[in-house]
């Protein structure tokens, strides 16, 4: 019930276009009501056919309201189908954007941790399901209730017995209802569960599709896929079963009530104390009451559907968003660009990353971490663009803690080059442009050429208008890394983080994205998570980490006879052994 009522907080910022659904229900409700009354009124005239009292004019026009009866219930159907059609759109349009906002508001600890096919499977489903309900709600829920009050109004007027015993179909039919409800909500959170795994690797291997092909792994993914939805069949037979052994129990009984009913209707004819009119309008009204006790089924149908498949949405949107609370925190201002961890511990649930680790870097200086691979070097950056809160200590730029300023304004500080150049479907422009939509055309030619990517991107037909596909696909390495750097430049902040840009690419490409580097580097503060030996060896300073902790600070020239871990790693270098080579892939280093 709590995610019924959830639901129709959704939908409050929709009340005119409810409201209006609701009045040309309510209106068809009615209309619905007058045909049996009318069709009754003929039946009586005609019956005095014998008499000679029978007034052709008045069955005439009897047969003439029951043509405008329909007519109206034409018209009003399809305009508040129309009028549905355009709130469910609104409410999808108003709930997709909720979600979508309040996704990017969580903090980098839900993503890690979700695969992103069941995020976007959790979306869709919620999202249909509440529309459809609210539809069903609009649409045919208020139409069957006041249908159903008029026709036992209008019963109970011709005979309270008929009336009492169409009546009780309501109470049987709710009871045996929630009995089916619980049971059937756990079957669908099973197939829930199920559908979100395999849609979940579904975009995983549609994202990564070469690596399947390379490794010849499309029959063991198909595989995947197949059992899991193997396992949804499994789950939804009982569920099925159930469902419909309890709903043939309620049809039965309904089936059983509606018999007796009948049979009063016709001795009570039969005996003469209701016309024939009167008959057919008792059954015409037991008719109409038997359409929407026997839609029940398929109103709690969607009712249960809508409290199971919304669950995750509303699991969503309950975590607590990455507070940041901008208006009333100072924005970050940088005159020196000096970056300070001070005692810094951080953990990822109970595994301890970082211990009292303490370093500072100079402004306009280039550092690299080093370490073996699961020190933190990544999480220090993390950490630097505030992706994730600190246990305890301090991250100070330009002596600002951090955590008390703006995060918005820290990440206007910050440009960042992975490596991978996590590009988007779109022109080369946009991409380049993604800090700043609306620079002129002159200024993303300028940081393109400076980024030595102008010369290529001239050689494609569209230029800078060329669309790239899904993370840049179209593009080599070696080109989407010089993409990423235009980008970087566009930024222009005063302090860079760059994860090796250079690790995976040919020394031709190597060579350009390097001299790309060396513009980007100017009058800013750089930290280096270092893939490369070579890279290391142009740094300003090394600081090197082990066990969550600094275990040497110093320039290249000073740590490379200090007996510590970068000593070590030239040493491993001019080995040129296997084992040299495999310990130098523990530091996620390459030898060059």
């Amino acid at each position: 019930m709590n995610i019924l009522i959830r639901i129709f907080k959704f939908a409050k910022n929709l009340w005119p276009y409810y409201l209006a659904i609701s009045f040309f229900t309510i209106f068809l409700a009615v209309l619905n009501q007058l045909t049996p009354l009318f069709t009754k009124g003929a039946i009586d005239q005609i019956s005095n056919l014998g008499h000679g009292h029978v007034d052709i004019f008045v069955v005439g026009l009897y047969a003439v309201l029951i043509f405008v009866s329909d007519l109206g219930q034409t018209l009003f159907s399809n305009i508040g189908g129309y009028l549905g059609d355009i709130f469910a759109i609104k409410l999808q349009s108003f709930m997709s954007n909720k979600y979508y906002e309040h996704l990017l508001s969580l903090p980098q600890s839900y993503f890690d941790n979700e695969l992103t096919g069941k995020i976007v499977n959790r979306m869709n489903r919620g999202i249909d399901q509440i529309s459809q309900f609210i539809n069903m709600l609009s649409n045919n829920f208020l139409q069957f209730i006041f249908s159903t009050v008029f026709s036992l109004i209008i019963v109970a007027y011709y005979s309270w017995v008929v009336a009492l015993m169409l009546f009780l179909l309501y109470p049987i039919f709710i009871g045996f209802t929630a009995f089916t409800s619980s049971k059937w909500q756990k079957y669908q959170k099973e197939i829930n569960s199920d559908q979100d795994i395999a849609l979940g690797r579904f975009n995983e291997v549609i994202s990564q599709v070469k690596v399947v092909k390379s490794f010849i792994k499309e029959k063991f993914e198909l595989k995947f896929f197949e059992n899991k939805y193997k396992k949804i069949i499994k789950t939804t037979k009982p569920q099925s079963l159930f469902w419909h052994k309890q709903d043939t129990y309620r049809r039965v009984v309904l089936n059983i009530i509606f018999l007796f009913v009948f049979i009063y209707i016709f001795i009570m004819t039969a005996k003469g104390h209701f016309s024939i009119g009167t008959m057919v309008l008792l059954i015409q009204y037991a008719m109409l009451i038997r359409i929407p006790i026997f839609s029940i089924s398929f109103l709690v149908d969607q009712s249960q559907r809508a409290i199971a498949n919304t669950k995750d949405y509303f699991e969503t949107m309950d975590i607590l968003p990455d507070v940041d609370d901008d208006l009333n925190k100072p924005k970050l201002k940088i005159k020196n660009p000096e970056i300070e961890f001070k005692n810094v511990y951080f953990s990822y649930s109970d595994e301890t990353i970082l211990n009292n680790l303490s370093f500072k870097i100079e402004p306009n200086t280039k550092v690299a971490l080093v370490g073996e691979s699961g020190e933190g070097k990544t999480t220090i950056a993390n950490l630097l663009l505030g992706l994730y809160k600190l246990n305890r200590g301090q991250i100070l730029i330009d002596g600002q803690d951090i955590s008390s300023i703006s995060r918005n304004s820290l990440r206007e500080k910050i440009g960042v080059v992975f490596q991978d150049p996590a590009l988007f479907s779109g022109t080369i422009a946009e991409n380049i442009a993604y800090s700043d939509s609306k620079v002129d055309n002159s200024k993303i030619i300028d940081v393109s050429k400076k980024a030595n990517a102008d010369d290529f991107i001239q050689k494609f037909k569209d230029k800078y208008q060329s669309q790239i596909g899904e993370k840049g696909l179209k593009l080599s390495g070696g080109q989407k890394q010089r993409i990423a750097i235009a980008r970087a430049l566009l930024k222009n902040a005063p302090i860079l983080i760059l994860d090796e840009a250079t690790s995976s690419l040919d020394s031709k490409s190597e060579k350009m994205v390097q001299d790309a580097l060396e513009e980007l580097f100017k009058n800013r503060t750089t930290i280096i998570i270092a893939h490369r030996l070579s890279t290391i060896q142009h740094v300003d300073k090394i600081i090197t980490i082990k066990n969550g902790q600094v275990d040497e600070v110093g320039t290249p020239s000073q740590l490379s006879s200090s007996g510590g871990i970068y000593s070590q790693l030239l040493k491993l270098q001019e080995g040129h052994s296997h084992k040299a080579s495999t310990k130098l892939k523990s530091y996620d280093l390459n030898e060059s």
